[in-house]
């Protein structure tokens, strides 16, 4: 058997592991799922688990935190901006000008 080969082998689980997590996690965000924190931890996990085993340039994980962080913190600023929505100005009383 090939080293190529072998390694492929190896690989794939530690990989589909980390696509999936991400993928999860991503589709968490854009959902707005209550779990989206704790399915970003994981996805950050595996994706370090990953470098960790020589499966994914350290670059390239970072550079996938970085985007999943990015959707996770526009969906923080999206919830936080919808529920306080400004209330009515109240009216004034105007008086009129005495000449």
């Amino acid at each position: 058997m090939r080293q190529a080969e072998r390694r492929r082998l190896r690989n794939k689980p530690i990989r589909t592991r980390t696509r999936t997590a991400v993928k999860e996690a991503r589709a968490a965000i854009l959902a707005g799922a209550e779990n989206a924190a704790e399915l970003m931890r994981t996805a950050i996990s595996q994706l370090d688990r990953a470098v960790t085993k020589g499966v994914l340039h350290r670059n390239a994980a970072a550079r996938r935190k970085s985007r999943l962080m990015r959707r996770y913190n526009a969906l923080l600023r999206a919830q936080q901006a919808t529920p306080a929505a400004p209330e009515p100005p109240t009216p004034t009383k105007t008086t009129r000008k005495q000449r």
